[in-house]
C-alpha cells in the first residue's frame, strides 16, 4: 500500500476559537479552504453532542463549498447517525466521546460495542457513506472492524505522540504491527491523534497507512507560521517520510 500518503486537516480547533468569543470569526470553512490550496487531501470535522466547537451550520457549509472530501467524526448515536444520512459526507468516522473530555481521549471499544455498531454502520455504507471506526491498535479492535465490515480502521495514536523515548518504540511498532493486520484483511489503515512536525515521520514512513488526519497541532502552529505554512510542512515531512 505504500505510495501518496493522504492528509486529512481537521479543523475543529478554528471553531473553538470562535466560539470562545461568539460570533462568526474566524471561519472553519475558510480554514478548510485554505487546507485545500496547502496540500491537504480531506478535510475532516468532529460533530460533538455539545457542539463544543463544530457546529450543524458549519457541516452545512463545508458540504455546499469545499472540494474536498469531508471525514465527519461522530459518536454512534441516533441523532448523529440522522444527520450524517441527511449530508452524505464522503466518510464518517465513529469515535467515542464523553461529555467531561477535553479532546477524544482513546479508542472506540468496536469489540464491545459490536451490536450496537453493526446497524449504525451498515446504514452509512448503505448511504454510500466510507465508514471508519477510530480504535485502538490492537489485535482485538481490528478483529471487531473485521467483523463488522468497515473499509477503513483509524487508530488512535495518542499513546505513542505522548510515550517517552523508551517507550515510543513500542507503541510504533504496535502501530505497524496492526497496520499490517488491517491491510492484510482489506481494511484501509489510517492513523491521527496528537502528530507534530517532530513525531509524524516514523507512523508517516509505516507503508500500509494510507492517510493521517492531523487538526490539534497544525491549528496552533498556524498562530505563529500562518494556516498555509504550517500544512505545507507537515505534508512535506510526510512526503519525505514516504
Amino acid at each position: 500500500m505504500t505510495g501518496r500518503l493522504r492528509l486529512g486537516v481537521n479543523i475543529d480547533h478554528v471553531a473553538t476559537v470562535r466560539n470562545a468569543r461568539g460570533g462568526a470569526h474566524p471561519e472553519p470553512l475558510r480554514a478548510a479552504q485554505i487546507a485545500a490550496g496547502a496540500g491537504a487531501d480531506g478535510i475532516t470535522a468532529h460533530l460533538r453532542e455539545d457542539r463544543r466547537h463544530i457546529t450543524d451550520r458549519d457541516i452545512e457549509q463545508l458540504m455546499a463549498e469545499i472540494a474536498l472530501p469531508l471525514n465527519l467524526e461522530m459518536a454512534a448515536t441516533d441523532e448523529m447517525l440522522a444527520i450524517a444520512l441527511r449530508h452524505r459526507p464522503h466518510a464518517a468516522c465513529i469515535v467515542p466521546e464523553r461529555r467531561q473530555e477535553r479532546t477524544t481521549e482513546g479508542g472506540l471499544d468496536a469489540k464491545g460495542n459490536r451490536d450496537t455498531l453493526r446497524p449504525i454502520v451498515s446504514r452509512l455504507a448503505d448511504a454510500g457513506i466510507r465508514v471508519s471506526l477510530f480504535v485502538e491498535a490492537t489485535p482485538a479492535q481490528v478483529e471487531a472492524a473485521v467483523a463488522l465490515a468497515v473499509p477503513v480502521v483509524e487508530f488512535h495514536t495518542g499513546r505513542y505522540a505522548h510515550s517517552d523515548a523508551a517507550n515510543r518504540e513500542v507503541e510504533l511498532r504496535r502501530i505497524a504491527d496492526m497496520a499490517a493486520l488491517a491491510a492484510k484483511n482489506g481494511i484501509e489503515p489510517h492513523a491521527g491523534h496528537g502528530l507534530t512536525f517532530d513525531n509524524v515521520q516514523p507512523v508517516a514512513a509505516i507503508p500500509q497507512i494510507a492517510e493521517l488526519n492531523i487538526g490539534h497541532f497544525l491549528i496552533g502552529e498556524a498562530i505563529f507560521t500562518g494556516l498555509s505554512g504550517s500544512i505545507a510542512r507537515m505534508r512535506a515531512l510526510m512526503d519525505e517520510a514516504r
